[in-house]
């Protein structure tokens, strides 16, 4: 039983806005995206209907059938028919939502360069299942350990946070409230950094990976009775760059995670042109996840709906498969 009752505990815990379609037929969607390739000037909005409304489960069954009456893998076909931002969609769609996770992390550590930026992204808003599961799963797909590729791609303390999280050695929370505890945390968090000359980072870096959620919670509560500043600003007193962010984007995310992708979502569409590989990344890893009640946080903290925002900063077929993620206006 307990198993079953975790698996409706993490049913409930998912505020998706892309769910697995009714009355579901894989061999009409299949041929029907086999016409709109093959069509003059190729058909993207049938595509789009078709694939951002359906789960990844029911995409992998569409893909199935396809290969058989087309003779060739649906990623491919889609890579020729597609360009530009909406291909990058399309095919991260053709990735269940922890395949698409670890792709990412592969990708901002490809080549000259990382994306340090999408590298803090991914392993500071993940949670503990979410990275045990990508790290699985990215050794399956690259043959390579996840630790040791971001250990060869960092350096210093902004190394050793990533690893310390990708270690996955938080606590699970607890029913019971460790009030000692908490003000020993509070207490540490201040005497290594606001208190003393110099940033004891190892201290931070251990409560802030190791802790439960809930507890860390309760830890930044209880901070502000010993620091004259609260956590966040006291990271950005301490510390600078790569580990700045970092930290940040863990307490954003301890404190409301929705509301950390939501304005990641605001930051990246403030300009004329919107940060297209933010957006995409964003919208396609919680679409299946929590992207309901990030569109929530959107609007609250925002005052307009995140369907108008992509709708003013994006366009064409790129824009409509957006919008189509993100399921509706608030």
């Amino acid at each position: 039983a307990s198993g079953f009752s975790q698996y409706l505990l993490h049913l409930i815990q998912r505020f998706p806005t892309v769910v697995p379609v009714r009355d579901f037929d894989p061999g009409r969607d299949a041929a029907r995206i086999d016409v709109a390739i093959k069509t003059k000037g190729v058909d993207e909005q049938t595509v789009i209907d078709i694939l951002t409304r359906r789960s990844y489960e029911q995409r992998r069954e569409i893909a199935f059938e396809y290969e058989r009456i087309a003779k060739k893998e649906l990623v491919v076909a889609l890579k020729g028919a597609l360009s530009g931002s909406l291909e990058t969609l399309m095919l991260g769609l053709m990735k269940s939502t922890v395949q698409y996770d670890a792709s990412e992390l592969k990708a901002s550590m490809k080549g000259l360069g990382t994306d340090e930026e999408a590298l803090i992204e991914l392993v500071c808003s993940r949670n503990n299942e979410e990275l045990a599961e990508i790290k699985r799963v990215y050794k399956d797909m690259f043959k390579k350990d996840l630790e040791k590729d971001i250990a060869g791609d960092t350096s210093g303390d902004f190394a050793k946070l990533l690893l310390a999280l990708v270690q996955t050695k938080r606590d699970d929370p607890s029913n019971v409230v460790d009030y000692e505890k908490i003000d020993d945390d509070a207490r540490s968090l201040y005497e290594a950094g606001v208190k003393r000359k110099g940033t004891d980072v190892t201290t931070w870096i251990t409560i802030m990976s190791k802790r439960s959620v809930p507890h860390l919670q309760k830890v930044f509560e209880r901070y502000k009775s010993y620091s004259p500043y609260d956590m966040k600003e006291s990271i950005r007193k301490e510390v600078k760059g790569d580990l700045e962010k970092s930290f940040l984007t863990l307490v954003e995310c301890f404190e409301n995670r929705q509301l950390y992708f939501a304005n990641r979502l605001f930051e990246a569409m403030k300009t004329k042109s919107a940060k297209e590989k933010v957006v995409t990344r964003i919208m396609v890893s919680r679409c299946e996840v929590d992207l309901m009640r990030i569109r929530t946080e959107f609007k609250r903290q925002h005052k307009r709906s995140l369907y108008q925002t992509i709708a003013e900063h994006t366009k064409g077929d790129y824009q409509k498969a957006l919008l189509s993620l993100c399921g509706g206006d608030d």
